[in-house]
């Protein structure tokens, strides 16, 4: 188990695994921990909705202060990713997504599609990741709102 806040839970189903194996060495030495949520082997088609759910509870428990969730697109895996309370995940697939996904939205799932980026694109994202810190302010106040609908409650325009 990662320590609390640090590191990140990272899972790929079979179409990820290899970029998954990648990035984790990577993030092991920039000296981010890493847990690792499955799976192990391409050899066999596993469905992605319970990797995404480990990475998320990883990360809204507090285990792991990211979550990495990598398939094929990557569509299936964010829409699954924020089926998790406190989730906020989104497919990063080029820089300015990146950056906005950290600075506006706070995300703490980056989704990566394995057939879309390489695995060198993928390492140039995560430390775009790493490197933006989030601005708050008038972001702060949509967070809240976008956890307001998380709750069912509704908003006002």
């Amino acid at each position: 188990m990662t320590a609390p806040g640090v590191g990140f839970a990272v899972a790929a189903d079979h179409n990820g695994v290899a970029m998954k194996q990648e990035l984790c060495r990577w993030l092991a030495a920039q000296g981010h921990p890493v847990r690792d949520c499955g799976v192990d082997s391409s050899d066999v088609v596993v469905d992605y909705p319970a990797l995404c759910a480990a990475v998320g509870r990883e990360v809204t428990a507090g285990a792991a202060r990211f979550g990495l969730v990598l398939g094929g697109s990557g569509s299936g895996e964010a829409i699954a990713c924020n089926k998790i309370r406190g989730v906020r995940a989104v497919l990063c697939h080029e820089v300015f997504v990146t950056e906005i996904a950290r600075a506006h939205n706070d995300a703490n799932v980056m989704v990566i599609g394995t057939k879309v980026i390489g695995v060198d694109v993928a390492r140039d994202l995560l430390a775009v990741w790493l490197a933006t810190p989030f601005k708050g302010g008038r972001h702060q106040e949509r967070l809240d709102q976008i956890a307001r609908l998380e709750r069912g409650e509704d908003l006002v325009l």
